[in-house]
């Protein structure tokens, strides 16, 4: 699979979450040319928290290979990481991160502040702008139903 198939995967992930009401962000791991992690935006109401896309994927990918290193994965998203989930990315030492929508509000590798550039121990090569006009406009819809 090329880079953009697995984009397209996130983007339905993305799709799914926007018609549950949450913003909508999609994530793949992949190892190995399989995708091993997936994971969208989501509410938990009971628990009053929410999850982001990258940490449900790299939770997915942790308990399919029993560890919480990712280093010979690559993590696909539709949105570029937030400060917390670039931190998530680093701790599982995942090398490639190829994202979609460019994110000039909270974005961590470029939008506002780019954490993989800092003396982090292992820090990942990083390409933005996969399928970025798709990401963004699945974002921009969402948000424009929303007024």
């Amino acid at each position: 699979m090329e880079h953009e198939d697995y984009m397209n995967h996130a983007l339905a992930l993305a799709r799914e979450a926007a018609a549950h009401g949450e913003v909508p962000v999609g994530c793949v791991i992949v190892r190995g040319g399989k995708i091993i992690g997936r994971g969208r935006n989501r509410r938990e109401e009971k628990q009053a928290t929410v999850s982001h896309a990258e940490m449900e994927a790299i939770a997915d990918a942790n308990r399919r290979l029993g560890t919480w290193r990712l280093e010979d994965c690559t993590l696909y998203v539709t949105l570029e990481p937030c400060p917390m989930c670039a931190g998530a990315i680093l701790n599982a030492r995942i090398p490639r991160v190829y994202y979609g929508a460019r994110d000039r509000a909270m974005g961590a590798c470029g939008g506002v502040i780019n954490l993989f550039m800092e003396r982090f121990p292992s820090t990942p090569a990083l390409v933005g702008g996969v399928l970025g006009d798709d990401c963004r406009a699945v974002l921009e819809e969402f948000f424009r139903s929303l007024r």
